[in-house]
């Protein structure tokens, strides 16, 4: 097998087709009559010629025998075309199979680091020193040091289905294991301001450990929950400048990533900001490394998933657009979607019904945060820009711009 591989078989099968063409247009070039036929008339005043002397019948013998030769050559020339392509066609399989076993990516089992600063080893051993920051449905997150003073955020995945959960990686295929170590590599050549890009990773037994850059920031969720509480003053300019900062890293991954990266899970806790309160994207598709082929149930049961999420467990790029109108209707109005008021009457059932009722009944304004109220300038901003989330919060996918559309819709606010 290895010589059929390393050997270059082209030159010599289009050599033996030609061959084969010509001498194919040989044997048909030749007459299959030896000589042509004639016809006479006779009539009644002319006198009948006398009949010709008998001739002999071995011309007429000669001429069937080669008639019948010629049929055998072009049926052996027929068949060895047809069992030469065959068998072209069977050689061409057994080096393609031959070359997607021999280039088929290796299972890494250990330690695997991206970058030159931090050591796989060193990783490795550091995570039982890991500090616990938070707690997410499919993980947990920790505040690491490693030995070279550099400070990375960990999250230890876990499966919200038994059946998928990281403790049965040895029994899960290699396929499946090849699939999410493609999906950890194309994670780790993420190279954008707005998203967190993968610096190492450890796969253990029990568990699949993912090392990020530290955002001492912290997440938009935290943000948002001082600004509830007054401790923090989040002024318009601000929101914008994050709502244009995530739709920048949306923009990234479904255009400029290939292939495109689905974030899956975009959500305020997921938007990690740093000390100028700029956006970064974290764990983009990071929960579909535990889900094989299907969708993950918390996604279907989040707050900022998309109808299409549960109904057909189908998530798109226009997904991730939804989740993106959720958190700039949490940016314009201050309020966390899990509210009591939004499960009343008022609420409307959800922050995208109230705001797209607070807009058609004309009270749109009434919506927004009133602690970032004051210039008109801006609040004319902010009314705009809730037309926006509307957009993006529309039910059908169909109906919501994509995320490249995004950035200029928000950009132009400042100049209408």
């Amino acid at each position: 097998m290895e010589m059929i591989a390393s050997k270059n078989p082209t030159k010599t099968h289009l050599l033996l087709l030609l061959l084969l063409v010509f001498f194919l247009s040989l044997a048909c070039s030749q007459p299959l009559h030896s000589e042509p036929m004639s016809t006479t008339t006779t009539t009644a005043t002319q006198p009948t010629p006398p009949p010709p002397p008998p001739q002999s019948k071995i011309p007429h013998a000669e001429a069937g025998g080669a008639a019948r030769l010629r049929r055998i050559v072009l049926g052996v020339l027929f068949g060895s075309l047809t069992g030469f392509l065959l068998s072209l066609a069977f050689l061409y399989a057994i080096r393609v199979a031959i070359l997607h076993a021999k280039y088929a990516p290796a299972i890494v089992r250990g330690p695997v680091s991206f970058t030159p600063q931090i050591s796989p080893k060193n990783l490795h051993s550091a995570l039982p020193s890991a500090q616990p920051l938070a707690h997410g449905p499919n993980g947990k997150y920790y505040k690491l040091v490693l030995d070279n003073d550099v400070t990375v955020a960990v999250k230890r995945l876990e499966a919200s289905r038994p059946e998928a959960s990281p403790s049965s990686m040895p029994n899960v295929s290699k396929s499946d294991m090849r699939r999410v170590q493609r999906q950890l590599e194309l994670l780790a050549r993420v190279r954008h301001q707005n998203v967190m890009g993968l610096k190492a990773y450890v796969r253990e037994a029990d568990r699949l450990s993912l090392a990020y850059d530290f955002v001492p920031g912290g997440s938009l969720e935290d943000v948002m929950k001082r600004v509830r509480s007054l401790q923090v003053n989040l002024n318009w300019d601000a929101r914008n400048r994050i709502a244009i900062g995530v739709a920048k890293g949306l923009r990234y991954l479904h255009f400029e990533c290939t292939p495109r990266i689905l974030h899956c899970s975009l959500k305020p806790s997921n938007v990690m900001l740093d000390e100028g309160f700029e956006p970064i994207l974290a764990d983009c598709g990071v929960s579909r490394l535990i889900a094989s082929g299907s969708a993950d149930p918390e996604l279907a049961s989040s707050l900022y998933s998309a109808p299409e999420c549960y109904q057909s467990s189908r998530y798109t790029d226009k997904s991730d657009v939804y989740s993106f109108g959720m958190i700039l209707g949490v940016l314009l109005t201050g309020r966390d979607p899990t509210d009591h008021f939004f499960s009343g009457e008022t609420g409307r059932g959800g922050l995208a019904r109230w705001l797209r009722h607070m807009q058609q009944s004309g009270d749109a304004k009434d919506a927004l945060d009133s602690s970032v109220l004051g210039e008109e300038g801006e609040e004319d901003e902010m009314v705009m820009a809730v037309r926006v989330a509307i957009i993006c919060l529309s039910d059908l996918p169909a109906d919501r711009p994509s995320s490249d559309e995004l950035v200029p819709m928000l950009t132009q606010l400042h100049s209408l």
